[in-house]
């Protein structure tokens, strides 16, 4: 790694050229040739899949919208109400992507015109081309001050875009918050610089890639969300090691060359861990979520390739600029290492609230463990009532199109009457026909049932049933109603005679996807907990140290979890971030924020254990290890986590519900995962545990092979007075003092 960071420092041009060159590739290509994202409607195997099936079609083939209509002071039915809608109903029948137009005054089926409540709704089938925002014009042409116009449903559903001024907002407290920690706009501009441009080129290599890997346009907010968080944070740690370096006296390309030497070795790592974890999601079996996860190992691959390439170049290019002028100003002046004698190190020392924080653990161990626990238990309590599911417009925003067009059906139609179930019936004789009758007959008085109508043959020996919840589909009695069908009521008319019956439709369809990716979630956390825990065993040649490392982490996950459960499904503030009320968790967040939350637990774990390990090493006293280690690291990894939150948090007012899930279900898994997992919690552990934490057996020796994260570093000699005295240097601060003589000799 140290050649290559020289390698680029020597040839920074070529390397920023090289870099400018791919990006305007890139965007000629995306120019040229645009993206071909699409909706990936491969169903896990099931009831409602069979039952689609059966029906010759897809849950994305056909799609069904409607319009509502709403008058005050005169009659829906009437003359006049009857005329403007039918000349607005021709309007859009006539409109590109519309199949179908059924109106409740021609279709003869009152179950669409309700005259108590002055309300009716056209059913309108669509193509996949149709132009949503103009059939919802067309729609509302006709509305005045007596009539109330709506569209809503599977195919009118508003589509709501990522990006703009709460991101850039996010980027810039990042910004704000690398200033206070570097004090020089050149050194807290690298970071955003480099996380910026990986991002940017990776997002352009995945629009192109979607001509060829059948990719949803959700992947592009997943990895910006992703990149953005772990680019920064890989900068940070590699542009902090560089300017240590310079602090001890090394040149501008000896500084490069030991930062890519040792950061960039953790940078590389981490981000396999975080890549791996991403592209272990295959394992939910959904094309949709399998190709998020490639999207977003892609960006963070660029985002590593930019920390290691473009960076050391950009370093070479400012020179010492990448310090304050205070710095600057100290080297000039003395002509030597910014690294004041012991006195001024202990004086420091006295003051250094992350030198005191680490005696602290480490002489309380157990009390400090068993605060660490209850936090991240309470935290973590609501993830036992996490319910997976989909929301539905029942809980969207107020004032929004889908609140109110929700607002318009519901007291005329029934809250579930979007949550129609689809009952498809195989009846191959006389018997099974006759046994479906009487199943149509009993469904009316099955608890949660609105409506029952039987449809027409869907081909030979195929019969549609109709059946409309009360309930909403993102209700749990919803959920209830299709588990006790299945269960209970269908099999109870099956038995007998060679009737099947399936149940099918968009929301028996969500629950079956929510059940088949919450019943491998199990899976995927034992797979992402065992990959952590040989990777860490690679890493630090222990047992211990991976098994607090792997348990860490899943407390970690599960305290992210409990976090947008209480915040989404309780709608503590869901409603704060503009994304409605409390709803169902929706099934691809849960395994989005396991993969990324790992990743990113391992980053931390990895960076505070490897500065634990190098003093074991060089002292064999493991209370001196952990207390040097967490105070050298603990203003980096604050400081990362802070990124993170202001990062991660942004993407929470996208407007999105599942992008603003995982953005704040991350933002506050990291928080807690920096400050209670990796400051209080792992130490205090590691501590209590003692010595034997290191302990690793003989013949795992021989047959694991040698992986040094962190560079091979040089034994250093720390009088005893000195221990966890980090630098005067206010920048440095507690990080530090021991890698700095390192880097010096």
């Amino acid at each position: 790694m140290s050649v290559l960071a020289r390698w680029c420092a020597r040839h920074r041009l070529v390397v920023l050229g090289v870099w400018a060159g791919a990006v305007v590739v890139l965007i000629s290509l995306v120019v040229g040739l645009g993206s071909n994202f699409k909706t990936v409607a491969d169903l896990p195997s099931s009831e409602s899949a069979h039952a689609y099936t059966l029906l010759g079609t897809s849950a994305g083939s056909t799609e069904t919208g409607r319009i509502v209509w709403h008058a005050t002071g005169q009659a829906v039915d009437s003359a006049p109400v009857r005329d403007d809608v039918a000349g607005m109903l021709a309007k859009v029948a006539s409109l590109p992507g519309v199949d179908a137009v059924a109106s409740p005054y021609t279709a003869g089926d009152p179950s669409r015109l309700n005259t108590s409540q002055n309300t009716a709704y056209a059913d309108v089938t669509v193509t996949d081309d149709v132009d949503v925002a103009q059939v919802r014009q067309a729609a509302q042409s006709i509305e005045n001050d007596h009539l109330k116009v709506e569209t809503g449903g599977q195919a009118f559903a508003p589509e709501t875009k990522a990006g703009g001024i709460a991101e850039v907002v996010g980027i810039l407290a990042a910004l704000l918050v690398l200033l206070v920690m570097f004090r020089s706009a050149w050194a807290a501009a690298l970071p955003i610089i480099t996380g910026v441009v990986g991002v940017v080129a990776s997002l352009l290599f995945v629009m192109v890639g979607s001509h060829v890997v059948d990719l949803s346009s959700e992947s592009i907010t997943m990895g910006s969300l992703i990149g953005l968080g772990v680019g920064i944070d890989y900068a940070l740690f590699i542009v902090d090691r560089h300017r240590k370096a310079l602090m001890a006296g090394a040149s501008v390309t000896d500084a490069i060359g030991q930062a890519g030497n040792t950061s960039g070795r953790a940078v590389i790592f981490a981000g396999l861990t975080v890549i791996a974890a991403l592209l272990a999601m295959f394992v939910g079996g959904m094309g949709v979520l399998t190709g998020m996860g490639q999207a977003a190992a892609v960006t963070v691959l660029f985002t590593v390739l930019a920390a290691i390439t473009l960076l050391p170049a950009l370093l070479s290019v400012l020179g010492p600029r990448v310090l304050s002028r205070r710095q600057r100003r100290l080297l000039s002046n003395s002509g030597a290492p910014a690294v004041s004698g012991p006195t001024s190190r202990r004086a420091h020392a006295r003051r250094g609230p992350a030198r005191r924080w680490a005696a602290l653990v480490t002489r309380v161990p157990a009390p400090m463990a068993v605060l660490a626990l209850v936090v991240l238990a309470a935290l973590a309590l609501p993830v036992l009532s996490m319910r997976v599911g989909e929301a539905d417009a029942s809980s969207d925003p107020a004032g929004s199109t889908s609140r109110q067009y929700y607002e318009l059906m519901s007291p005329a139609f029934g809250g579930g009457i979007d949550a129609t179930l689809l009952l498809v019936a195989e009846t191959p004789d006389a018997g099974s026909a006759r046994a479906l009758d009487v199943l149509v007959t009993q469904l009316p008085s099955v608890p949660d049932v609105a409506s029952v109508a039987v449809g027409a043959t869907a081909g030979d020996g195929i019969q549609v049933v109709q059946v409309t919840p009360s309930s909403s589909s993102g209700a749990k009695a919803t959920v209830d109603l299709v588990d006790h069908l299945r269960r209970d009521v269908i099999p109870a008319a099956e038995a007998g005679s060679h009737l099947q019956v399936s149940v099918g439709g968009q929301t028996a369809t969500n629950i079956d996807i929510a059940h088949a990716l919450m019943s491998k979630l199990p899976l995927y956390l034992v797979l992402v907990a065992g990959l952590g825990f040989l990777l860490l065993v690679l890493a630090f040649r222990s047992l211990l140290v991976p098994l607090v490392g792997a348990v860490s982490n899943l407390a970690t996950i599960l305290v992210g979890l409990g976090a947008l459960t209480a915040i989404f499904q309780w709608g503590w503030a869901s409603n704060l971030l503009g994304v409605g009320d409390g709803a169902p968790i929706s099934y691809i967040v849960p395994i989005m924020v396991v993969g990324v939350m790992f990743g990113l637990s391992m980053d931390y774990q990895v960076f505070l254990v490897s500065r634990i390990r190098e003093e074991w090493a060089h002292t064999r006293d493991n209370t001196r290890s952990i207390r040097v280690g967490v105070a050298e690291t603990a203003k980096v990894i604050a400081t990362a986590a802070v990124i993170m939150l202001c990062v991660f948090s942004s993407f929470g007012f996208s407007g999105q519900r599942i992008v603003s899930c995982i953005g704040i279900g991350l933002a506050l898994a990291v928080v807690v995962d920096a400050f209670v997992v990796r400051m209080i919690l792992v130490p205090a552990l590691l501590r209590m545990i003692g010595d034997r934490v290191w302990a690793y057996p003989r013949w795992a020796d021989r047959l694991t092979p040698h992986l040094a994260i962190e560079g091979p570093a040089d034994k250093i000699d720390i009088p005893s007075d000195q221990v966890d005295a980090p630098p005067t240097d206010d920048l440095v601060g507690v990080a530090g003092h021991a890698s700095a003589v390192a880097d010096r000799r």
